[in-house]
């Protein structure tokens, strides 16, 4: 009897946990393992169902990912103060302000720093540039059209002079050499041109090589030397350009009086100076292309490159000197000194390989009657004529043996 009671009482404990554990699992499915059978109904999930869901990881274009605040129409036109509402340190409307040009707040004064509230300067159309902001337009006409450009206009300017040297050669004598000396500069003069020349060369030499030396002297001496050449080179530049502006005003003092021009000037024109030819045409001391280097390089591009070039070094009182006048001067130098360059190689060249005996004459001060006659008649019948006299000044006779001309209507 004992045995039986045992029995139900198993059982009875059984049917108790099998009705417990089926509560449970009708409660929370999740909590045991699977089940057999339909389901219990669920809560609805804001998730789509497994069933409809692709396994993986899914990628998305970065670009199609927005956040809610841009859906807002005027999200383009939101300030700065508005986007750090809706996108903290999100700076766009600042920057994009900065890139137009708008002036922000400095406690500088405008009177002596307009430009302190602006980062990117507005934006402009330079000659040769886009319309874009204006350090971008000055780079622009720099690197398309005063580099490539000046530099073929140099390139261009030398070839001739080589190739008239190599067809012609230089400009010689066709009468013997008389001996007799006449002065045609004196020392205030020649001193005067070797300081105004020695100034210009240092100064083309610089500008070249800080134009150009990127293209050629870069690639063989490497960054570090050519870096430390190029800011030796500014640094020289800067300190010779005033004196450079001296030497040019004493230039246009000292031969002035004789680059006026005459009638003689318009036959030598209308014939190249006989150039082509084979007879030179008569001049007074300074022909017509001597003329046309004296007023269109020293005085006019002269000026030109002397004025920008003191107003890059900052030397003209009355100016603020801001980002955009600085842009423009730099544009107006370079122009006028490839200019004034080719102009000048080409009276570098009649004064050394071109002409025989007219680098002697600015070096000593004298030429030969024989000289003077065939290159400058005119100066030289006016000289003979006792109009102006045979030596001008009251140095001593120079080391070299130099007798003064003696010529008819010379009283010496």
């Amino acid at each position: 009897m004992s045995c039986m009671n045992k029995l139900l009482n198993a059982l009875a404990l059984t049917a108790a946990l099998a009705s417990g554990l089926a509560v449970a699992q009708a409660q929370n499915p999740a909590a045991g393992g699977a089940v057999s059978g339909t389901p219990a109904p669920q809560a609805p999930s804001v998730e789509a169902p497994a069933a409809q869901q692709p396994g993986g990881i899914r990628s998305q274009n970065i670009f199609e990912v927005k956040p809610e605040a841009s859906a807002d129409p005027n999200y383009f036109q939101q300030s700065n103060g508005e986007r750090m509402k809706v996108q903290p340190g999100n700076n766009a409307p600042m920057w994009r302000q900065v890139g137009q040009g708008v002036t922000g707040y400095s406690s500088l004064p405008a009177s002596q720093a307009p430009e302190a509230g602006n980062l990117i300067q507005p934006f402009v159309k330079y000659p040769g540039s886009r319309f874009t902001n204006a350090g971008e337009a000055w780079r622009q006409v720099r690197n398309d059209w005063i580099i490539p450009y000046g530099a073929a206009l140099l390139f261009v300017v030398l070839l001739a002079i080589a190739i008239y040297y190599f067809t012609h050669g230089p400009i010689r004598l066709h009468g013997a050499p008389t001996g007799r000396k006449i002065e045609r500069f004196t020392p205030f003069e020649r001193a005067t041109h070797w300081s105004n020349a020695t100034a210009f060369v240092v100064l083309a030499v610089s500008g070249l090589v800080m134009a150009f030396g990127q293209f050629f002297l870069l690639p063989i001496i490497g960054a570090t030397l050519f870096g430390g050449l190029t800011y030796a080179l500014k640094t020289i530049h800067n300190f010779v350009g005033p004196l450079f502006v001296v030497t040019l005003v004493l230039m246009f003092i000292t031969f002035v009086r004789d680059n006026l021009p005459r009638m003689a000037d318009f036959k030598w024109l209308a014939k190249f100076g006989g150039l082509f030819g084979g007879k030179e045409v008569p001049s007074h001391r300074f022909n017509a292309g001597e003329k046309l280097v004296f007023w269109g390089g020293v005085l006019v591009l002269g000026t030109i490159v002397a004025g920008s070039g003191l107003f890059l070094d900052k030397l003209l009182p009355g100016f603020v000197y801001t980002r955009g006048e600085m842009q423009v001067a730099h544009m107006i130098h370079g122009v006028a000194t490839m200019l004034m360059m080719a102009m000048i190689l080409g009276h570098i060249y009649i004064g050394t390989l071109g002409m025989t005996g007219a680098y002697a004459a600015m070096r000593h001060g004298y030429v030969d009657e024989t000289w003077a006659r065939e290159h400058h008649e005119y100066w030289y019948d006016d000289i003979a004529a006792g109009k102006i006299p045979a030596k001008r000044s009251a140095e001593p006779a120079p080391a070299m043996p130099v007798n003064t001309a003696r010529v008819e209507g010379n009283p010496s």
